[in-house]
Formats: C-alpha cells, structure tokens, sequence
C-alpha cells in the first residue's frame, strides 16, 4: 500500500514567508544631522533635485539599484528556490545578498558617476569648513555610509 501526502500547503506557506519579506535599499529616515536635515531628506533632494535650492538632480539610488536588477533578481530567485526546497536559512542568507548587491551598488554609483559639478559657492562653504573635496554627494561621507539595506 503506497501512502500519498500533500506537501501542497506546506510549500505554499514555506513560498509564502519568503514573499511577505521586502529586500528594502535607501537611507533609513533617522536623526536630523548635527548641521540639518536627515539624510534620507539630503537623499531625496539630490536624488530628484531641488530646483527651490538650486540643487540639480544627481540620480544615484535608482539607477545603482538598476544597475546590478539582474543580479538581485537571481539572488531573489535563489531565496524562493531555497524556501521552496525546506531551507529557510538559505533563503534569508540570499536576501540578505540581495539587499548588499543593491547597497554596494548605490554607493557605488555615487563615487562613480561623472555629475554636475558643485557651484562656486558650494565649493567656497566647503573650503569654509575645511574642506578641499570637490565631488558633488561626497563631503564628509556621512550621507554614503547611511545607504544601507533591510530585509523585513
């Protein structure tokens, strides 16, 4: 006699505790900094400019994460394989590579691209605070280093 299971259901919760989980890549809202607005804030004004504060748009968290989407995707894939299969563990570990593909990748993007230069008077607030560097988004690094991920 040959007994037959439905393994069904418990695929579909095991499928379904991975697609409840968001792989989430930005700057966390957070504290105001010491001199102004949170990061997230200075994100988003550079991300789509700020035409009010005569700050271009320097895309950087959209086209970083667009950049590696292939590799992210397969990532994601491998975590829906691995939670289909019985091994949740494998499926947190290939989100948690899919959230540091994206971040790297960001940060990446805002040390790479070519975008418009700082103003004039940009230049002279920095070089009033000490400051030499001319790369526009990388002052004091603080801004890089708040871009990180969450798998919640």
């Amino acid at each position: 006699m040959q007994m037959i299971t439905d393994a069904l259901p418990d695929l579909l919760r095991r499928l379904a505790a991975v697609a409840q989980r968001d792989v989430l890549v930005g700057v966390p809202a957070g504290e105001a900094r010491d001199d102004g607005p949170t990061n997230a804030e200075i994100g988003y004004q550079n991300e789509f400019g700020s035409p009010a504060n005569n700050i271009p748009a320097r895309p950087h968290l959209l086209p970083g994460v667009a950049a590696v989407q292939d590799k992210v995707v397969a990532k994601l894939t491998r975590a829906a394989d691995a939670a289909a299969t019985g091994r949740p563990s494998d499926a947190e570990r290939h989100l948690h590579a899919a959230g540091l593909l994206a971040q790297n990748s960001v940060r990446r993007t805002l040390t790479t691209t070519a975008y418009r230069p700082l103003s004039e008077r940009t230049l002279a607030e920095r070089r009033a605070r000490g400051r030499t560097g001319t790369k526009p988004l990388i002052d004091t690094g603080q801004y890089r280093r708040s871009i990180t991920y969450v798998v919640r």
